[in-house]
Order: structure tokens, then C-alpha cells, then sequence
């Protein structure tokens, strides 16, 4: 899983730096090549010599002195490093950058897109999948601003490793150590493992709301954010997928690099999907679609001069249904249920009803305006709980299941630890 990848480490100013001189040496002895990012504070803990001695190529801590000599990588990662500015350079030639440790104040600047050194400008720069191991004391981990910027990061898609409980520096004890070094080896070789699983794959994505006209100001809609969706699409462009996503309206903004067709009712959401379906490999609807429309949208604002007011429905297109009809064979196709009572029975009714692969079952109360979710995957051989996540770590754990529907992945890593959420930058 390492040989022949580049990974980047960031090492920021900690105690726990020691343990990245770990870290760099089994990362060597994997078989990967390393180029070593560090912080002026990070050079009060390690000096830059060792780090260079221990990953055989030079050090990067400064945004305006090149360090010497080239850096030792594959030619694949070679030919991206124009050699004009060092810190692009190493983002454009990174696999994986992985920051260990990752102190609050960096987390605070990564979270904030505020980059000063070499470290943090490599980390906005970088479009990698990107693994962060906090560590600092037990009160600043649990302070708010900390967890706020922890959860914003992981939102995007950052990986967060740790941090574990013991013995703090300070004296006190509890959460705050950095994690072991063969924990964050494996969530290294896991986030290698997820980039590139969808190269050159066709993913379809729904996402948003539908909303359908009463009048020129009123609608029928539903609270959904598209969250969800633009987590899938954002997920599978950076995992090399050629992303067609089709948006109803939604209270977030879409990812850049996806094909985007706009739409709002139901009705010109089955148009898009219906041209797009045939031509994708992975199908995911995670829509929320208006299961009725009015049979008449009035063509004047409805003025309150009657105590009541009757609305005559017309049931809208099954949209799922239609076009898992006719797929052809090899494509892979996922379903969305949102269930208030008997959500596993409904949504495996769903699933046979439908002929799909697999339904992500969820409840409003877990995901609707949330940027978190909590779901379970239900196929027709199992089922699998999983904790509430970032929804963009919840797209992770998806794609990974579609991709071994489709018999396309190889033995997976274990996960590491429950105190994380894993995903891609």
C-alpha cells in the first residue's frame, strides 16, 4: 500500500513530535517516499537534521528559502514538482499528508484556511487526502473553539486520528496524547486505500430538495440541506470519479470539479437522472423528492379570504424505481430512506421493491439541517449501524460499500480507533 506513494508529514510544535521520527522511519520502511513539513516550533522539539536523515530528503520549514537539494520520489510524483515554489511543490506531489502532531493552534489556523508557515500553506494547498493526530492538553482539547475547528476539518473530509488517553505533559491525565504510531500507519495506508477506489468510474449523484410550485410564491418542499448529497459527490471526485450531480434546491453550497445540472421540481429532477442513469456506473439518490405535486399551481398569489383552503395532489414519478428498471448490469444503485417508525422493515422493503443495492437508512432527528448523520447501510446480506459521523466521513463509509458491491476493492485495513472521523480533503 506504501511503496511507490508519496506521503507528507507535517510535524507541528509538541512534545509528541518525538514520536514522528517513528513514524517517518516505518512510513521508509514500507516502501514509501517522505518529504517532512515542519513549524519553527516543531525545530524547538526535533531538529530539521534528523528528520532529514531519518526520510533521506530534505526538510521544508520555510516559505521563502528552497530547501537543498530535490527531493527523492517516484517519477510520477516527480514530473508535478515544477521546482518553482517548495511548499506547492510537495502539496502537488503528495498521496497522503498526514500531520503528526497536530497541535490546537494548527488545527485552529487549518480550520480557519489561515496558512503563515510552510506547514500550513502545504495543507491549503494540498488537495490529498489529509490525516490529522491531535495533540495538546486535556483542557484545550475539550475547549470549545478546539472541538468546533476538530468538527469543521473533519466536515471537509480530514481524517482525525486520536487523540488517545494517558499522561499528559502537564501532569494531568486524559485526552490529549497523540496516537500510537501503528494507528496512524494504518490510517494512512486506509486513506491511500480510498483515493484513486473510483478512478475513472461514472457516479450520478441527487442531492438537494425538490420544490413544487402552489402559486407564483408558494411551494410544497422538505427540510432537507443537500448536505448529504454534495457530501457523496465531493467524496467520489476525490476519490477519481467523473461526477454528474443533479441539485434540487439546498441550504449549502454544491462542490466545484462535478458536473452540476440544476432543476427544481420532481418532475425535471426524472428528466436529468433519467438521461444521466444509463451512462453511470454508481447510481446514488440521496434527493429528497416531493412525493406529490398539485394537480394545478395557481397562476396568481392565493389571498387568506377563506377560513379554509383545499390543495388537490397528484402523486409524482418514482424516480428510483423507473430508472433501476432498466439499468444494465455491472451498475450499482443506492437508495436513501428516511424513516419516523419501522425504519429497518421499511427500508428493506424498499430495497426488494425497488431491485437496488443498497439503502442508507437514516431518521429526520439524526440528519436534516445537521452536518452530522447517523445511518445504517442495509444490502440484501447485511446490515451495518454506524455511528453518528461528519456526513462527509458518512459518504466515506458509502462509497466504500458500493465499491465492494461492485467487486472492486481490495482488502480493506481495519479502522482504527472510535475517536475519529476519516475521509479525504
Amino acid at each position: 500500500m506504501l511503496r511507490g506513494r508519496t506521503v507528507v508529514v507535517g510535524v507541528s510544535g509538541g512534545i509528541a513530535a518525538y514520536k514522528s521520527c517513528e513514524l517517518v522511519r516505518r512510513l521508509k520502511e514500507g516502501g514509501a517516499s517522505v518529504i517532512v513539513v515542519m513549524t519553527s516550533a516543531a525545530a524547538e522539539f526535533v531538529t530539521p537534521l534528523t528528520f532529514e536523515t531519518l526520510s533521506g530528503n530534505p526538510v521544508v520549514r520555510d516559505l521563502w528559502k528552497r530547501p537543498r537539494g530535490a527531493p527523492d520520489v517516484p517519477p510520477a510524483a516527480a514530473k508535478k514538482m515544477r521546482g518553482n515554489v517548495a511548499h506547492v511543490d510537495v502539496a502537488e506531489a503528495a498521496d497522503c499528508l498526514v500531520i503528526a502532531p497536530a497541535t490546537a493552534d494548527l488545527i485552529a489556523r487549518l480550520a480557519q484556511g489561515v496558512a503563515p508557515d510552510a506547514l500550513t500553506t502545504v495543507a491549503l494547498a494540498c488537495r490529498a487526502p489529509l490525516v490529522i493526530c491531535p495533540a495538546m492538553d486535556l483542557e484545550m482539547w475539550k475547549h470549545a473553539a478546539t472541538r468546533a475547528n476538530v468538527r469543521t476539518l473533519a466536515a471537509r473530509g480530514a481524517m482525525i486520528v486520536g487523540p488517545a488517553e494517558g499522561a499528559l505533559a502537564s501532569g494531568l491525565t486524559g485526552a490529549g496524547r497523540m496516537v500510537e504510531v501503528p494507528e496512524i500507519l494504518e490510517a494512512v495506508e486506509h486513506a491511500l486505500e480510498r483515493r484513486g477506489s473510483l478512478a475513472g468510474a461514472r457516479v450520478l449523484v441527487s442531492a438537494g430538495r425538490t420544490e413544487e410550485a402552489i402559486d407564483p410564491v408558494r411551494v410544497l418542499t422538505n427540510r432537507s440541506s443537500g448536505r448529504m448529497g454534495f457530501a457523496l459527490a465531493e467524496a467520489a471526485r476525490d476519490r477519481g470519479a467523473d461526477v454528474t450531480l443533479v441539485a434540487g434546491e439546498a441550504s449549502v453550497e454544491p462542490p466545484q470539479g462535478v458536473t452540476l445540472v440544476r432543476v427544481t421540481s420532481a418532475r425535471e429532477m426524472e428528466r436529468a437522472i433519467s438521461a444521466a442513469a444509463p451512462q453511470a456506473d454508481f447510481v446514488l439518490m440521496t434527493a429528497a423528492v416531493s412525493d406529490y405535486r398539485p394537480i394545478r399551481a395557481r397562476a396568481e398569489k392565493i389571498k387568506r379570504d377563506a377560513s379554509t383552503f383545499t390543495l388537490e395532489l397528484a402523486p409524482n414519478p418514482d424516480i428510483l424505481a423507473r430508472i433501476a428498471a432498466a439499468r444494465r448490469p455491472g451498475q450499482v444503485f443506492v437508495g436513501f430512506a428516511l424513516e419516523t417508525s419501522s425504519g429497518a422493515k421499511n427500508a428493506r422493503a424498499k430495497l426488494e421493491k425497488k431491485g437496488i443495492d443498497l439503502v442508507v437508512l437514516n431518521a429526520p432527528g439524526d440528519s436534516l439541517g445537521r452536518e452530522t448523520n447517523r445511518v445504517t447501510l442495509i444490502d440484501r446480506r447485511s446490515s451495518e449501524d454506524l455511528p453518528v459521523l461528519a456526513k462527509r466521513e458518512v459518504a466515506e463509509r458509502i462509497l466504500d460499500r458500493v465499491v465492494a458491491l461492485r467487486g472492486r476493492t481490495p482488502k480493506r485495513a481495519a479502522r482504527p480507533g472510535a475517536r475519529r472521523a476519516r475521509g479525504r480533503r
